[in-house]
């Protein structure tokens, strides 16, 4: 097999890099970490019978190992920590084109950023094991050649993490249900309509009784530093901060953003100031996720300066 055969499981190589980190660049650098030791392995005069297999084994163990490393940096983040956003190449909510990474356009759609936030409460080997088995569907037999684990040990593991994703579903309301992807676009498209118009009764009819507010900063742009979970003050914060950043000329564009209906925002100059995403379920929108860590924007492209805290 060749290095273009290769090339072929970048996508799925992403995915689960991403889903163990949350960080695009990071995911970035262990799938090209997994490759440079596949290439080094053949050099050596080993045979590979199986790339897929072996580029997998590698991209999850350096997911566990960044994670272990990373572990101190989380508990030291300044605000509430989201993941990295990914947008989405393909057509928008709106129908307009939406342009992006390639090598992204096969992330799971099942990798948002509340499912990627509820796998932050499982140690390294956990959320291996269970976005291995949960999000692309591998059996015990390879999760446990993959992790190095017995096919034993990781039914244990997956049972145990289970239950934890599903205390934690609950403890945010509950995992949402199902939304056809046309109805949640249109329902999307509505929902930044009313915001950026300024409608505040129209905006509560689309918000869930429950809706939680989510913002990541990271200390070095303004963002909410709890999560806000009241209707009338998500809407009246929505609404506030979209009237604050029109005045700096930022802009609203449709976009899927982890698979899920979403917007980027845009400075004067085309600079992303930030990224919202959409939770939506039973036919409101459950779970705002608003990013506008500077840091975490990077890999759209020149990030606005509108918005960064003072010294940022």
């Amino acid at each position: 097999m060749d290095d273009d055969d290769d090339d072929a499981y970048r996508p799925l190589l992403f995915s689960i890099a991403y889903g163990m980190t949350g960080s695009v660049g990071d995911a970035e650098d262990i799938v090209q970490d997994a490759y440079l030791g596949l290439t080094r392995a053949r050099q050596k005069g080993t045979t590979i019978a199986e790339p897929k297999a072996y580029l997998t084994t590698a991209v999850t163990r350096l997911g566990i190992d960044h994670l272990r490393s990373a572990r101190v940096r989380r508990e030291t983040y300044v605000g509430e920590w989201l993941p990295e956003p990914v947008v989405m190449p393909g057509i928008g909510p709106g129908g307009e084109d939406i342009t992006g990474p390639a090598e992204h356009a096969e992330l799971a759609d099942s990798l948002s950023m509340a499912f990627l936030v509820l796998l932050e409460s499982l140690s390294p080997v956990e959320r291996a094991v269970f976005m291995l088995r949960e999000v692309f569907g591998y059996g015990y037999r390879d999760v446990a050649r993959i992790t190095g684990k017995t096919e034993a040990n990781c039914r244990q593991i997956f049972a145990r993490a289970r239950q934890r994703i599903a205390a934690g579903s609950r403890g945010s309301g509950g995992p949402p249900g199902p939304m056809r992807r046309a109805e949640s676009a249109e329902l999307a498209r509505r929902f930044f309509e009313a915001a950026a118009g300024g409608d505040l009764d129209a905006l509560l009819g689309m918000l869930a009784p429950d809706v939680v507010l989510h913002g990541d900063g990271g200390g070095k742009a303004r963002a909410l530093t709890m999560a806000a979970n009241d209707p009338v003050r998500v809407a009246r914060l929505l609404l506030g901060g979209l009237r604050r950043v029109r005045a700096y000329g930022v802009t609203l564009r449709l976009a899927w953003v982890n698979g899920s209906p979403g917007a980027v925002l845009r400075d004067a100059d085309g600079r992303v100031a930030s990224v919202v995403e959409l939770s939506i379920a039973d036919g409101v929108v459950q779970a705002v996720h608003a990013v506008a860590n500077p840091d975490k924007l990077r890999h759209l492209g020149p990030v606005s300066d509108i918005g960064l805290l003072p010294g940022k």
